[in-house]
């Protein structure tokens, strides 16, 4: 599977508004897109569209679950809970944060108030925020760039660092490839083997219950926060022990009793299959690392498909990225207009995976098809490439990506779609 790349910068705090500014935890932060349009093009498994505007989206950390900082009016062990937000924002670059004494959430001040980064991304959540992989710093290659992500790769994201660092648990929702899943996983159970912070504090999990008889006692401990997620609202509906727990949870399937696949059996379960829960005693009975969650699922007429930021009036039909002789001056791509309307592209362009553009210029009549050959800065590999169609603002109308071993000698590779 695939990840968008989205170029951009990190915020945590509003110079006009700090009190009112973002409020960063150990796995969501604020992002402000350089291009706010590829963030439409992202799939909605749940339905849900971007939760988008003139200051960012709200980035959801893949494949952790950090302790809460704020949830409800509560929180979970503050110790552990501001470490892991801590280290994610000095992970992204940032340095000299203090938070405003009253709104422990805000940030009062700090050496940046933003700071670039990238995020791939593969989906919107059932909230609106950005799931994806989050990287310090600025990248070569095009923004909305198809990039396939190994484990090399992942192991730099902030993501994964939080998780070897054992200041985070582990979250696998459907939306993570399973490579990538097999390769966290271990990362997850090296770090409790080492006995590193979250997994010394770590408590109602497979090596034993907690006794929680109220809320201000489940305020205290590090649990995977899912479950503390489903145990605030359940202590606020006036439940005083958890015998009730286990319908409480079947009876909202969407919001309560998610649904899961355990890895060990390939069984379809949910999540009051995987709690033990009486009295005052409660107890997760697998590793979080050892199920799959499946994301909320759509309201039903609801389309979950990426929604296209520029209907694909051009689209790119073919290139020539290995011809006869040399390269440079003779590599092809030719383009299709299939509407029904001559398409001026003057301020258009074409633009490889390592940032590389050549600039597109004149109309393109309907139903008319043009073989353009490149120069300058832009060259396509033979090992394979993503090429980008960007209108002149910046926004992408088309995208297509080959392989090395589609890649031939004065062959020419086709998008057949």
């Amino acid at each position: 599977m695939s990840y968008t790349l989205l170029k951009g910068s990190f915020v945590i705090r509003y110079s006009d508004l700090p009190r009112q500014g973002p409020e960063p935890d150990g796995d969501t932060v604020k992002f402000l897109p350089d291009t706010p349009a590829l963030v439409e093009t992202l799939p909605r498994t749940s339905g849900q569209g971007p939760d988008l505007n003139a200051r960012g989206i709200s980035v959801r950390l893949e494949a952790i679950d950090a302790l809460e900082t704020h949830f409800a009016s509560t929180h979970q062990e503050l110790g552990l809970a501001e470490s892991a937000r801590d280290a994610l924002l000095a992970l992204l670059g940032f340095t000299g944060v203090t938070f405003f004494a009253d709104q422990p959430n805000k940030v009062q001040s700090a050496d940046q108030d933003s700071i670039r980064g990238h995020v791939l991304s593969n989906g919107i959540d059932a909230n609106g925020r950005l799931i994806g992989f989050v990287f310090p710093g600025d990248t070569g290659s095009v923004d909305g760039a198809a990039i396939f992500l190994d484990d090399t790769q992942v192991d730099q994201s902030a993501n994964a660092r939080l998780l070897a660092d054992g200041l985070v648990y582990p979250a696998f929702y459907a939306s993570l490839p399973a490579s990538l899943r097999l390769h966290l996983a271990e990362t997850s159970r090296a770090a409790r083997a080492a006995n590193k912070p979250i997994w010394a504090e770590s408590t109602a999990d497979p090596d034993g219950s907690a006794t929680i008889p109220d809320l201000a006692t489940l305020e205290t401990l590090a649990i995977w926060p899912k479950v503390f997620r489903r145990l605030v609202p359940y202590f606020a509906a006036g439940f005083t022990d958890f015998d009730g727990l286990d319908a409480w949870l079947r009876a909202d399937p969407v919001n309560r009793d998610d649904e899961l696949l355990l890895l060990a059996t390939a069984e379809r379960s949910n999540m009051h299959d995987v709690i033990k829960a009486s009295g005052t005693q409660i107890q997760l009975t697998v590793w979080p690392e050892d199920f799959v969650i499946s994301p909320d699922p759509a309201p039903p007429g609801v389309p979950t498909g990426p929604q296209q930021s520029v209907p694909g009036d051009v689209v790119i039909i073919a290139a020539l990225p290995d011809p006869l002789g040399a390269d440079r001056g003779n590599e092809t791509v030719t383009l299709l207009n299939v509407s029904s309307a001559a398409m001026g592209l003057d301020g258009w362009g074409l633009v490889d995976a390592a940032g590389g553009r050549y600039e597109l210029a004149g109309s393109l009549g309907a139903g008319d098809a043009i073989r353009v050959t490149l120069s300058g800065a832009l060259q396509l590999g033979n090992s394979g490439d993503t090429i980008t169609l960007m209108a002149a603002k910046g926004t992408i109308v088309d995208q297509v990506t080959y392989k090395a071993d589609q890649v031939r000698p004065g062959r020419t590779v086709f998008f057949g779609r």
